[in-house]
This record gives structure tokens, C-alpha cells and sequence, in this order.
């Protein structure tokens, strides 16, 4: 663990190069996409390019495949650590998508069609169509990668189970209490808690004990979907399921949501047994403006809701917007960290992040962005 002020962090995803979506699909390369990795491969400084070029030169086959995932870790670890992060994880180019990549893994769901996330993304909806059983790790080859290569510290990203089974259809736990339960709101709302408690006994659970047997110290439970339905019942569900997934393990759990209605999670969060961090998103709703009074810095003032219910512990301070190409200043990031202690108090709770995963941003991008966080993290610790 960072033992200096403002330890900075990214979210998760980095962009996936075309020469690894490609080359992972077995697709042949263009010379401009060989070209756009080595590049990258310089510019972050390996000493290795020719080996690279050889593997994406070479013939698809299942070993091209495995060397292609793993030099995008490689890569993208890299990237993180030169642009200063002190927590960081492999821009999780081993997953195709957040929810995808989870449920591709696991048996009894079927794919039924693609649905939109936000912008342009879209993700392969999935019903549920018998009780989850756990196949195979799907998170494991790309934690032991990304240790191995990796000299900071280390985070990683796991898709929660309330945004797994509220993205999914539920076929089966419906169909399953038909006769049982003849009262139609009843009956989804015991299916819906049978589905989610399933995948986290069977699934879920298994999972993360093997990331804490291979090592893992710290994992980010990521759950976009956590006021989707802010009724009372609903949240103290997801507060059950995120205490039932962590219970009782050896590791250090953070939760990550964004985009989503901080009015309701503020109230909730103190309800979360082993939470060492709220990952949040602010600069997404924050002015560009200078300076750290209320007016300027309007974006966090949900932050103080937090505060209000009694939530204690730390913070990922979302203070880097990844949906824009404005690279914010390190005085930016300073004046928008300076506002957050006021109003925290205890600058020793704050990890300057990005507000969630940088995908939709080119490397060029992402990179700037997150060297710019890094130095306005270290304007901010040389005030104090």
C-alpha cells in the first residue's frame, strides 16, 4: 500500500489497439497497425521491439494469440507506470467487455443480442437460463500477467454481481418459482435474490479466493448498475450482495460507480462491511474553471453527502474526465483535490483518479490525461 499523500490510481480499461483486437481475433495486421505498436513500444521504452514485430508478423495460432494478450498488458502496464500512477492494473486488455467478458465464462447463459451502454458502446446481453456453475478463471491468467510485470501496486477490476444480474435476463429463477410464488411482483423479486445469490456463492466467490490464493491484495468490485432501481429494497439488496461477496476474505475491497445518483448511494454506502474505498465520478460533472470555491468546483458537491451519512473511509476522487479529449491541468487537478479536503477534511482518505476506465480514449490521450493527474497530484502534496 501507497504510504504517500495522494496516491493516484486508474479505474480499469484502457482503448484496445486495433493490433490486438485484430491480432487476438487471428486477423491479419496492416503495415500502419504493426507499425502503431511498434511505436508504442519504443515510446514506453522496451528493449524487446524486434520480438514484438516478429510475433505480429507471424502466422495465427493459439501461442500468437496468448503473446499478442499479453504484450497489450505489457504495454498498457507500462503506460500506466511511465505516466506516474502508484496503483494501477493492465488496462484490462484481456476482457472484451465488462459484463461480456464474465458471463462468456461462465455456464448457464445464453447471449441474445447486443444492447447500448452509453455513447456508441454496446455489450451482448445475456439471459440466464439455468443456475450459474463456475467453468473456468476469468480473471486470473490477466492478474498473474499483469503481477508479473507490474512494479507498482496492483488493483483489480471485477464486474459486481447486482450489475450482473440486473444487465441480465432472468429466465431461469422466474420459471424456477412459477408455481411456488403465484404473485407475479413476489415472485421477481425472490428470482432476482436467488439469481444474484447463486452467482455470488457459485461463481463469484470462487473467483476472487483464487485472485487472493494467487496473490491479489486489493480488489475494485466494479457496479455501474447500483441505483439503476433506487428503491429502498433494491439498495439494501445491493448493500447485502456487495457484504455476501466480501465477507470473510483476506483482501482489501473497493467499489467503483459512476454515472449513477450519488443522492441515493451517499445514503448506503456506511451499510458496505469491507469497503476501503468509494471509487466516484466528479470531473465528469465539474466546471474547467480554476480555482476551488463552491461555484467552480459545483461538480463535487455530492461529496459532501458522503460525509453527511458517515461513510469513513476513503475516497478514488474522480478528477479526471475520460469521456472528453480536454486534458485537464495539473492545476486543475490541484484547485479540484484542494476543494475535496475542505470538505473531507482528512487529505490522507483522497486517491486522485480518473471519474472511470479511459476506452474511449486514445492512448495519446489517456496517457496526458493521466501524466497530468500524476503532477497535479504532486502540486497538491507539496501544500502540505
Amino acid at each position: 500500500m501507497s504510504e504517500k499523500l495522494f496516491p493516484t490510481q486508474e479505474v480499469g480499461s484502457l482503448a484496445k489497439p486495433r493490433w490486438r483486437v485484430k491480432g487476438f481475433r487471428g486477423e491479419a495486421l496492416t503495415e500502419n497497425e504493426i507499425r502503431e505498436a511498434l511505436i508504442w513500444a519504443r515510446k514506453l521504452d522496451f528493449e524487446d521491439v524486434d520480438e514484438l514485430e516478429k510475433i505480429l508478423r507471424g502466422e495465427d495460432s493459439p501461442e500468437r494469440r496468448r503473446k499478442i494478450l499479453e504484450w497489450s498488458s505489457r504495454m498498457a502496464i507500462r503506460l500506466l507506470e511511465k505516466a506516474g500512477l502508484d496503483i494501477i492494473f493492465d488496462g484490462e486488455m484481456w476482457r472484451s467487455e465488462m459484463y461480456q467478458h464474465v458471463i462468456s465464462n461462465i455456464d448457464g447463459f445464453e447471449f441474445l443480442g447486443w444492447v447500448k451502454s452509453f455513447d456508441y458502446r454496446y455489450f451482448m446481453k445475456a439471459a440466464c437460463i439455468s443456475r450459474p456453475k463456475y467453468v473456468k478463471s476469468f480473471y486470473l491468467d490477466e492478474f498473474l500477467v499483469t503481477k508479473r510485470y507490474a512494479t507498482r501496486e496492483i488493483k483489480v477490476p471485477f464486474t459486481g454481481p447486482y450489475t450482473l444480474v440486473d444487465w441480465s435476463f432472468n429466465e431461469f429463477y422466474e420459471k424456477k418459482l412459477r408455481e411456488s410464488i403465484r404473485d407475479l411482483r413476489k415472485r421477481k423479486i425472490e428470482a432476482r435474490k436467488e439469481f444474484l445469490f447463486d452467482l455470488i456463492k457459485e461463481v463469484l466467490r470462487p473467483e476472487i479466493r483464487k485472485l487472493v490464493e494467487a496473490g491479489a491484495k486489493w480488489i475494485q468490485i466494479d457496479e455501474p448498475a447500483a441505483t439503476t432501481n433506487p428503491t429502498k429494497d433494491e439498495m439494501e439488496l445491493f448493500v447485502e450482495a456487495f457484504n455476501e461477496l466480501t465477507k470473510g476474505i483476506n483482501c482489501r475491497f473497493s467499489l467503483h460507480n459512476c454515472y449513477s445518483n450519488y443522492k441515493v448511494l451517499a445514503k448506503y454506502v456506511p451499510e458496505l462491511k469491507n469497503c476501503f474505498q468509494l471509487s466516484l465520478e466528479f470531473a465528469n460533472r465539474d466546471t474547467t474553471t480554476l480555482g476551488t470555491s463552491d461555484e467552480v468546483r459545483k461538480g463535487y458537491s455530492d461529496l459532501k453527502l458522503f460525509e453527511e451519512y458517515g461513510y469513513e473511509g476513503n475516497y478514488g476522487l474522480g478528477v479526471i474526465d475520460v469521456h472528453t479529449n480536454f486534458i485537464e491541468s495539473p492545476e486543475l487537478v490541484r484547485d479540484r483535490i484542494l476543494y475535496a479536503v475542505r470538505i473531507i477534511e482528512d487529505p490522507k482518505r483522497i486517491y486522485p483518479s480518473t471519474d472511470c476506465g479511459l476506452r474511449t480514449r486514445t492512448w495519446e490521450v489517456s496517457f496526458e490525461k493521466l501524466n497530468n493527474l500524476t503532477k497535479g497530484a504532486e502540486l497538491t502534496r507539496s501544500l502540505f
